[in-house]
């Protein structure tokens, strides 16, 4: 059994806590959950029963080995939490909910990534670390997405698509097959993107169309 526990305890934490207990549920013993890990509440706070065990001092602090999940949704935020965490002792397991469905034909998941309950992954599929696919989610054949993206649920990925690094896109979007997403990226919620989107922008509406560009 290993011992884990959630950087982030705020909503999306508190449902990935659920998505372990799911998979303890259906494989006995696979982790014994410590608590969230969060600088934004005081140490010994009691979330949803559990406590806050501390923030990123903490964790670099920690002697034990821990596995330890990162359920923020922003891309950057993410990033600069992943960067501040400087100990050997944690590995980033990559959690999938078990009545998630991916094929066994040829799909590659990177350490660090979250596959919520409902998303269907089918196949020839490469997603990089630290990627959240968060409820509902679907992602058709040939498609790479890159490290730190995040898909709110109910996201649509047709085929043969590719979205770069740390690309955030809302609830509800859908992305028509053979286009590219550039780094960076924020797509609105409920967005059809009908064309390829480039880096640094975010992009809105039906069809989905850059409306600012940003660093």
């Amino acid at each position: 059994m290993k011992n884990i526990a959630i950087f982030g305890a705020g909503g999306f934490g508190r449902e990935v806590k659920t998505i372990i207990d799911k998979i303890n549920n259906e494989n006995p013993n696979t982790y014994n959950f410590l608590g969230f890990y969060d600088d934004g509440f005081e140490k010994g706070t009691i979330i949803n029963g559990c406590p806050i065990l501390g923030g990123i001092d903490e964790l670099n602090n920690e002697n034990n080995p821990l596995s330890l999940v990162i359920s923020i949704g922003d891309p950057k935020i993410k990033l600069k939490i992943i960067n501040s965490i400087q100990n050997p002792n944690i590995d980033f397991p990559t959690i999938i909910h078990p009545n998630a469905s991916i094929s066994n034909d040829f799909v590659e998941i990177g350490e660090g990534s979250i596959i919520c309950e409902g998303t269907i992954i089918t196949c020839n599929i490469k997603i990089g670390k630290f990627v959240i696919l968060n409820l509902m989610c679907t992602v058709g054949h040939d498609t790479i997405i890159d490290d730190y993206c995040a898909f709110m649920p109910s996201v649509n990925i047709s085929g043969e698509v590719h979205i770069h690094n740390a690309v955030y896109v809302g609830t509800g979007a859908k992305i028509i097959n053979l286009l590219e997403i550039g780094e960076n990226t924020i797509i609105g919620a409920g967005a059809v993107v009908s064309k390829s989107i480039p880096a640094n922008c975010t992009a809105v509406g039906i069809p989905a169309k850059p409306i600012k560009f940003h660093n």
